[in-house]
């Protein structure tokens, strides 16, 4: 290289690391101006939708003062930059679209980013309108569904059609679908034609 060997720069150890780190939440834990803490918010919220329970993790991380994370919560709310049925709804939503989710697994996944219970029950009850006595298929049927269909082609490799189902039936389990959802869209595979044209059923 051109002016001699350019010396690299050390990389800081893991330890200089979390104290750079402790050194940051010490000075905004003697932070006094709540238009810090809305910028450290704002970039948070940034990302992607949050909950107020997610926000107020991070800017506890971050080290803020507990009155002052507060009264930015609370103005956050008032401006609907955080809204937790919105989030919530939202969240469902995205999850039925891009990653399907069980019931279960959506309450769990929900009550961890501190969504309270009701709210939780509001949201998954209007997931779907079903009407009574019709043949539509509930919202975790058609999510299960979904699901399966992204990993078909995988399971019909499996020539053998307990396993197959079987495999079917643990990839719907994992994801959080109630027994009974399992059982029946497992099932739907069992005369499905695999790599080697057979199609019998059980």
């Amino acid at each position: 290289m051109l002016g001699g060997v350019a010396e690299r720069r050390a990389r800081p150890s893991f330890t200089e690391r979390r104290e750079r780190a402790d050194e940051r939440r010490a000075r905004r834990g003697e932070v006094t101006d709540p238009s810090i803490v809305m910028e450290g918010a704002a970039a948070f919220l940034a990302v992607r939708p949050r909950s107020v329970t997610e926000t107020r993790r991070r800017l506890r991380h971050l080290g803020y003062p507990h009155e002052l994370i507060e009264t930015v919560l609370g103005r956050l709310v008032e401006m609907r930059y955080l809204d937790d049925e919105a989030f919530a709804t939202s969240w469902v939503e995205s999850r039925d679209r891009a990653r399907p989710r069980g019931e279960s697994a959506l309450r769990r996944e929900l009550f961890v980013k501190g969504i309270d219970r009701e709210m939780v029950r509001a949201v998954l009850e209007g997931r779907a309108t079903i009407e009574p006595g019709t043949d539509e298929p509930s919202p975790d049927r058609v999510a299960a569904e979904r699901l399966l269909d992204r990993k078909r082609a995988a399971l019909l490799r499996e020539t053998d059609l307990r396993k197959r189902r079987h495999k079917a039936y643990a990839l719907l389990a994992r994801n959080g679908f109630a027994p009974d959802v399992c059982r029946e869209v497992a099932a739907t595979l069992d005369a499905e034609v695999g790599p080697d044209g057979d199609s019998e059923d059980l």
